[in-house]
C-alpha cells in the first residue's frame, strides 16, 4: 500500500514511519512536513511544504494514497479557542479535504487523544476542539477513518518529542516506564504500539472509528 505521514517529525509520526519502513507491504511512504527529515530509503518521498496554508497544492500531486497518518498535533497550551481551532480543526480538515477528493476510497488515521470531548459540549477547550476535528472527518468522504485517543506515550527507538515540556516530561518517567506499564497497562502505550495499531487499521480495520487505548491494544495483536 502506498502511505501519507502528517508529523513524522513528531514523537508518534516517527513511531509510525519506523514501522512503515519494516512493513513488506508499504510500497509508498510520502511524507509532508516543513522541513526535511533523515531518511534515504528508497520507498521514502519527502515533500516540503513551508506554509501549511498551502497544504492542498502539496496534496494535489499525490495521486493514490491507500492511507493516511495524521499525526500532527500541537500543545493548547497559551492559545485561545481560535488558535488552537486553527491549528487543529482547519488544518486537519484542509488536508482531508484535499485527500479524499482523489483517493475516497482510501483510510485516514487521526491521531487525536483521551478525554476528546465528542459532544463539543464540554469545558475543556482542547478536547472540544479535538471532538469537533473527530466529528468532521467522519463526514469527510472517506471509506475509513480512525481517531486513535492514546493517553502516556512511551517514546522508543531514541524517539523524542520536539515539545521541551514533553522531553523533560519523557525524561523523568523513563526509569518508571517499566513499572507503570506493569500498573496501568490500560493507559500505556508505546511509539511502536501506536504505529503497528495504525498500519493495522489500514490493513484490517476496526470495528468502532473511536479507538481508546485499550482498542490501540487490541489493535497491535491483529
Amino acid at each position: 500500500m502506498n502511505i501519507l505521514i502528517f508529523g513524522a517529525s513528531g514523537m508518534v509520526g516517527q513511531g509510525v514511519l519506523r514501522e512503515a519502513l519494516s512493513a513488506a507491504d508499504v510500497e509508498q511512504i510520502f511524507v509532508i512536513g516543513r522541513k526535511p527529515i533523515t531518511g534515504n530509503d528508497k520507498r521514502l518521498t519527502q515533500i516540503i511544504c513551508e506554509d501549511f496554508a498551502q497544504i492542498q497544492q502539496s496534496i494535489a500531486q499525490l495521486a493514490r494514497i491507500d492511507a493516511c497518518f495524521f499525526c500532527l498535533g500541537q500543545s493548547s497550551s497559551g492559545m485561545n479557542e481560535q488558535q488552537y481551532h486553527s491549528v487543529t480543526f482547519d488544518l486537519t480538515l484542509s488536508a482531508a479535504k484535499a485527500l479524499v477528493q482523489n483517493n475516497k476510497s482510501m483510510t485516514f488515521v487521526y491521531l487525536s487523544g483521551s478525554g476528546t470531548d465528542s459532544s463539543e459540549q464540554g469545558k475543556t477547550m482542547w478536547a472540544r476542539v479535538k471532538g469537533a476535528t473527530e466529528n468532521a472527518l467522519l463526514n469527510c468522504g472517506f471509506s475509513a477513518v480512525y481517531l486513535f485517543r492514546p493517553a502516556v506515550i512511551q517514546p522508543l527507538d531514541n524517539i523524542r518529542s520536539k515539545t521541551a515540556s514533553y522531553r523533560f516530561f519523557y525524561q523523568m518517567l523513563t526509569p518508571l516506564f517499566p513499572l507503570l506499564k506493569r500498573l496501568f497497562p490500560a493507559y500505556i502505550l508505546t511509539t511502536r504500539d501506536i504505529g503497528q495499531a495504525m498500519l493495522n487499521a489500514a490493513r484490517y480495520g476496526y470495528s468502532t472509528p473511536i479507538l481508546e487505548v485499550k482498542d490501540i491494544g487490541i489493535l497491535v495483536k491483529q
